[in-house]
């Protein structure tokens, strides 16, 4: 008797669960809170050693998981709509085709090169990725990558590795991604875009440890195609590609004005405090550009912008839920309880092994959070005062959410873009847990190099 597959739940039953969880440990944790002081930066940081129990008991009656919804999407509207808005213009960038011709200029440029394809190919995806947060947008390139690397005798995981892992990479080194990075950051108090340098630093090193993996395969299977971690699987094998997208003036321009965008968007955050209205701004104007280049027209480009909106209303209704889970906590006074309970043996390991421990809870957490902004509010109003505890600054433990977030999002089943890649390629996923798995360790290893030399240079 065969068993029926597992079923994960939606990740809004997994938050709405979490929430329940919330609730109920209100009712039965001790009630107390931490002494809290503004630093240099005019942030409430905790100080250490001040936590204290409450006099009188806070009861949260059950209608308290109800009315903490609403509040807490009128909590976190700035990055709700500002979600929203980057959903709508990056639709009507897609639209105008600039983003298939960009990548489809480039597979066939590089194309006949495996290890120029290899290279370039992952580093591109995990720029685009660490950037603007792309992600659903390379589904429809799965079947041309696949098609360039079968030609080349290597096989659908190579392919696969290329695309998944630049992705992956590129979330969990993110230096402006703008759905986890500037939300993390913006939640645990770190001013959005700053330490920038670093992440752009390490990218490099990170990459080339995803396509050394990937080019260490592809080279086994194009010496023995008997190798490959698919052969043998019919859904996986597939044909050259007959075609790509043409790069014209108009994509051109329109890929011109999202570069000038963020490079916009860099100044400002670094050089004059923007924040999320002018980050949103920035994003508008790039895409009446994109409109006005690509000649999509004004209703085509209204319900364009309002579709790739509505794309995103599942993230926004997270970021919501995810809000109520430490809306909760802080209304039941026990916020500060769970941060001193887990600060107390993290504290003794000492910093250093403090942001490596971080880096691990993150990683798991993503397994029943795989929303990056919802992952966000759920873990940094507890990883950001832990930090202020055990001397982690808070700019190391928004890292070590996007280390455990995003080279995490290469292997977890709940994450729907990695399922829909690997379904489109016919990849079984226990093959591709095979070939993913001993990266995910690499990476992992030296982003707690990272998180360790980070803490020792007092990387703020």
């Amino acid at each position: 008797m065969t068993r029926p597959p597992l079923r994960i739940p939606h990740t809004l039953v997994l938050l709405a669960a979490m929430m329940v969880f919330a609730w109920l440990l209100t009712l039965v944790l001790p009630q107390g809170s931490f002494q809290t002081v503004a630093n240099e930066a005019g942030r409430q940081v905790v100080v250490p050693g001040t936590y204290a129990e409450a006099e009188q008991r806070t009861v949260l009656g059950p209608q308290s998981l109800l009315t903490v919804v609403p509040r807490a999407l009128g909590d976190a509207q700035d990055i709700i709509f500002f979600v929203l808005i980057i959903g709508g213009v990056l639709a009507v960038v897609r639209a105008t085709g600039a983003f298939d011709a960009m990548l489809g200029s480039i597979l066939k440029r590089i194309g006949h090169r495996p290890g120029l394809l290899i290279g370039l190919g992952l580093f591109t995806f995990a720029v685009a990725s660490g950037t603007i947060g792309m992600a659903e947008e390379y589904i429809p390139f799965v079947l041309i990558l696949v098609g360039l690397c079968v030609a080349m005798r290597m096989d659908a995981i190579t392919a696969m590795g290329i695309m998944v892992c630049g992705y992956g990479i590129g979330y969990g080194v993110a230096a402006l991604n703008p759905f986890t990075v500037l939300v993390a950051q913006g939640v645990a108090g770190v001013v959005p875009g700053s330490g920038q340098a670093l992440r752009w630093a390490i990218l490099p090193l990170f990459a080339a440890v995803g396509i050394h993996h990937v080019w260490r395969y592809a080279r086994r299977v194009q010496a023995d195609p008997a190798a490959s971690l698919v052969a043998g699987v019919a859904s996986a094998q597939h044909a050259a590609p007959a075609s790509y997208p043409a790069m014209t003036g108009a994509h051109l321009s329109v890929l011109l004005s999202l570069l000038g965008g963020i490079v916009l968007l860099v100044v400002g955050i670094s050089q004059w405090g923007w924040y999320l209205t002018e980050l949103a701004a920035v994003f508008l104007a790039v895409g009446l550009l994109a409109a006005v280049f690509g000649r999509l027209g004004a209703d085509n480009t209204a319900r364009t912008f309002a579709l790739g909106a509505s794309e995103l209303a599942t993230t926004a209704l997270l970021i919501g839920f995810a809000r109520s889970i430490a809306m909760l906590l802080e209304d039941g006074q026990v916020l500060h309880t769970i941060v001193h309970a887990l600060s107390v043996p993290l504290s003794m390991v000492g910093a250093e092994l403090a942001a490596v421990g971080m880096l691990l809870i993150q990683t798991v957490l993503n397994l029943f959070i795989p929303s990056g902004s919802g992952q966000a509010f759920v873990t940094m109003p507890i990883m950001a005062p832990i930090g202020d505890i055990v001397g982690v600054s808070r700019q190391v433990a928004v890292l070590a959410f996007q280390f455990g977030d995003g080279f995490s999002n290469m292997i977890v089943p709940t994450n729907p873009v990695l399922m829909g890649i690997l379904g489109i390629a016919g990849i079984p996923y226990d093959r591709w847990f095979r070939f993913v798995f001993p990266l995910l360790l690499k990476l992992t290893a030296l982003a707690a190099v990272v998180l360790v030399g980070a803490v020792i240079a007092g990387w703020q």
